[in-house]
């Protein structure tokens, strides 16, 4: 397997080490070299992995192309949880405070260079934080009260490294590289019963009261207590053995870290944050479908450096997408020139990545629902009303949204459903929602939700209680696989 240190700039790592090659961010993002590799270890020394930086997309698009980043786009998530990181401190207490049980002061920073500190007496310490962040730099921030306690951990960046550190951070790199595993730990899980997260005050949720209500019945009517929770309720998911995700899910967004911290604590997630990291970034599907050979309409992933190519590539008019986009919002279509370097000015100042697509206008997106790598069931969702897309959220309130028809699978080209399924299973086992559109007798993936909207009276006009009935079951069965140590279905 190739190692590939990523860095900024080549003066960040000059060290040369043997069977490492060191690549710049910038090439490893956007040149065809680098996509087609098949196994390769993704070393991420980026300055920076703030959302959708430089360096958050060379560990996302790492992951899209099957290479394995460290750290992975979870790491670094993880890093800015505060719960995950309490968590942590209580299943290390006891090596907490013996590492630092000699220390006078009320505060103590911990610097972890690929594993390891300066001073052997901190090696069992700096090896497990090492191994619940893989991380190749972290410094980790401990303060004392009544016992020590860590208050944080963070990525180093490179730059940042003090100089009397950097002999010590090569010959620590050295020992790291020549490692042929690379392997972390997990929290240990607790188990309660079925906590469904809403939110009474988003506008257009997956799923409507009528649909809660549902599953609410089909869970209790197979042994669940069932409660509704919202983002006030973060505390007590230890208390359930289930989290149901029914609002709308973001990276940057509670919903994520909600189901970062279930999945932590062990519980069963439907969204499982492995999906919503796949799913909620454009950027990253892009570039799974285009190299599963999945068919997709004509696509570009636009940085600074490609603009002027849209154009030319996409031809106009043409639809621009930031990667985080839902329910058409952040979605938008160029018609002309002016547009064009307008809204590409307004998206790359958000994002350093951004999606463009060729203009394929149809009457419908078909909407196949998967759950299991099996099909759950399909729709075919209409434009709004004299408008390109599902949602016209400048329309007026009757107009907003295009009807919806469930269809019998038998009705369903098999080439749409064959296409849907290839797609979602390349994301996990999970419940997704498939957006295909069907142009000329070929089936085109737009993209892969991780919310699938399940609303009473559209989704369920075929199934009806069986539909919910099935998501229910599932989420039992992955639990009884828990309980019966069969290991942890995920994403």
């Amino acid at each position: 397997m190739r190692k590939i240190i990523i860095v900024d700039y080549p003066k960040d790592w000059e060290e040369a080490i043997e069977d490492t090659e060191v690549v710049d961010a910038q090439t490893y993002l956007t040149s065809p070299t680098y996509t087609d590799i098949r196994s390769a270890r993704i070393f991420n020394l980026c300055r920076s992995h703030r959302y959708q930086s430089a360096g958050y997309y060379v560990s996302l698009l790492a992951e899209a192309r099957g290479h394995k980043p460290i750290p992975s786009v979870t790491t670094m998530q993880d890093l800015k949880s505060p719960t995950i990181v309490r968590a942590i401190t209580v299943e290390m207490e006891d090596l907490i405070q013996k590492s630092l049980s000699g220390l006078k002061s009320t505060s103590f920073t911990l610097s972890i260079y690929f594993g390891q500190n300066l001073a052997h007496k901190y090696e069992k310490l700096c090896k497990a934080l090492h191994d619940h962040f893989q991380a190749p730099l972290l410094r980790a921030q401990f303060v004392h009260k009544d016992n020590w306690v860590l208050q944080s951990i963070s990525q180093v960046p490179i730059n940042e490294v003090q100089e009397e550190h950097r002999k010590y951070l090569k010959s620590f790199a050295k020992s790291y590289f020549a490692r042929q595993r690379f392997s972390g730990a997990r929290i240990n899980r607790k188990a309660y019963d079925l906590a469904i997260l809403i939110d009474p005050q988003e506008k257009a949720p997956p799923s409507n009261e009528r649909a809660i209500q549902h599953f609410v019945d089909a869970a209790e009517s197979m042994g669940f207590y069932t409660e509704l929770i919202t983002k006030d309720d973060y505390r007590r998911l230890p208390e359930f053995d289930a989290l149901f995700i029914r609002e709308t899910t973001s990276v940057n967004h509670h919903t994520y870290r909600f189901a970062r911290k279930a999945f932590a604590d062990g519980l069963v997630v439907i969204d499982d944050p492995v999906s919503i990291l796949r799913c909620t970034n454009k950027v990253y599907l892009a570039e799974l479908l285009a190299k599963a050979k999945v068919p997709i309409p004509k696509t570009m992933i636009i940085h600074k450096d490609n603009r002027k190519l849209v154009e030319k590539e996409l031809g106009l008019p043409c639809v621009l997408k930031l990667p985080d986009s839902s329910f058409s919002q952040g979605v938008v279509k160029a018609k002309n020139k002016e547009e064009l370097k307008e809204e590409l000015d307004k998206m790359l100042e958000t994002s350093e990545l951004i999606i463009g697509q060729e203009y394929t206008p149809t009457d419908f997106d078909w909407r196949i629902g998967v759950l299991d790598k099996q099909p759950l069931y399909a729709c075919k969702y209409y434009m709004a009303k004299g408008h390109w897309q599902i949602y016209n959220w400048n329309g007026k309130k009757q107009d907003e949204e295009g009807d919806g028809e469930v269809i019998p699978f038998e009705q369903v080209p098999f080439h749409v459903l064959h296409t849907a399924l290839k797609a979602a299973n390349l994301i996990g086992n999970g419940l997704y929602g498939v957006d295909v559109k069907e142009i000329d007798g070929k089936a085109y993936v737009i993209e892969v939700n991780d919310n699938p909207s399940i609303d009473a009276g559209v989704e369920d006009k075929i199934l009806k209680k069986e539909l919910y009935t099935s998501i229910i079951k599932s989420i039992k069965q992955r639990i009884d696989n828990h309980k019966n140590g069969n290991g942890r279905t995920e994403g």
